[in-house]
């Protein structure tokens, strides 16, 4: 009872400090560089599951933790994305703009995609999903939170200016007791499945970021908009796969099974994968003086 309540008025809440760093200019952006945002839009919904998919099946992931990958694939990009971008000098404008815009988006594919991988991975063992049910929720407590941020900066901008690094830094912490919370509670399926989960996720980041930034190049983006687009692609809401998966799937004690796999991104994204991104960006940034 006591996840069930916390876990989406968690996610509120972040989704809501989210909103209040936005501003309706990050919405004019996208009008603006159509191409850019295109490039973003397609790596994150249609490149970025697709690889998850063809990991899966390398990795022999079982059919829970395939629909847990799947979800977190399918998860829009997050405050950390946004974070990342700055401290790599990228286009933080831009990351802004696509967490907006995708975290608007998911609300219609993630329940598509994710209604799709239940039926396959899981067959005759498939929870029932209402994938109508799951959209209006994913729209209560992921849109409408943002659009309630971003309506606060608009008409009280000096209490944005003071409550939003405080909201931060509260989602942060949010963050990171969700993803303990999903490791506790499953602890032992956590063990079973690490050695697995691990190199898949890992996998799933690196070749993202390598392929956010090589399609940016592709279509002539400067550097600064190619960092955003590779970190935008490759890092995505943690909170957001947690929270679908158990919503899908309830537990009677702790959080789902299905959210394991956003549950062991969220450690791995701080220990193994956010090392990925610095080396990255330094060698980017290092072929730029030469």
């Amino acid at each position: 009872m006591i996840i069930d309540i916390i876990l989406p008025l968690s996610l509120v809440f972040i989704m809501f400090s989210l909103g209040l760093s936005l501003t309706l200019n990050d919405f004019k952006n996208v009008a603006q560089q159509p191409k850019v945002f295109a490039v973003g839009i397609i790596n994150q919904m249609v490149l970025l599951p697709l690889v998850a998919f063809g990991l899966i099946t390398l990795f022999g992931l079982t059919s829970e933790m395939a629909v847990g990958l799947m979800i977190l694939a399918c998860s829009p990009g997050g405050v950390t994305s946004n974070i990342l971008t700055k401290l790599a000098k990228g286009d933080t404008a831009l990351s802004i703009s696509y967490t907006a815009v995708v975290s608007i988006v998911t609300v219609i594919t993630l329940p598509l995609i994710t209604g799709f991988s239940i039926h396959h991975f899981m067959g005759a063992e498939a929870p029932d999903i209402n994938v109508l049910s799951l959209g209006i929720t994913m729209f209560l407590i992921t849109a409408i939170p943002v659009a309630i941020g971003l309506l606060v900066h608009h008409k009280a901008e000096n209490f944005t200016a003071s409550f939003e690094p405080k909201a931060s830094k509260i989602s942060a912490l949010l963050f990171v007791i969700i993803v303990i919370g999903a490791l506790s509670s499953e602890w032992e399926a956590f063990i079973n499945n690490v050695t697995v989960l691990g190199p898949s996720i890992v996998t799933l980041i690196v070749v993202m970021l390598l392929l956010g930034y090589g399609s940016a190049h592709l279509f002539k983006m400067n550097e600064a908009q190619a960092v955003s687009v590779a970190i935008a692609t490759g890092i995505q809401n943690a909170t957001v796969g947690i929270t679908v998966g158990n919503l899908i799937l309830p537990s009677s004690e702790g959080l789902s099974v299905l959210s394991l796999p956003s549950g062991v991104y969220g450690i791995l994204m701080y220990l193994v994968c956010l090392p990925v991104v610095y080396a990255y960006v330094k060698l980017i940034h290092t072929r730029m003086k030469a």
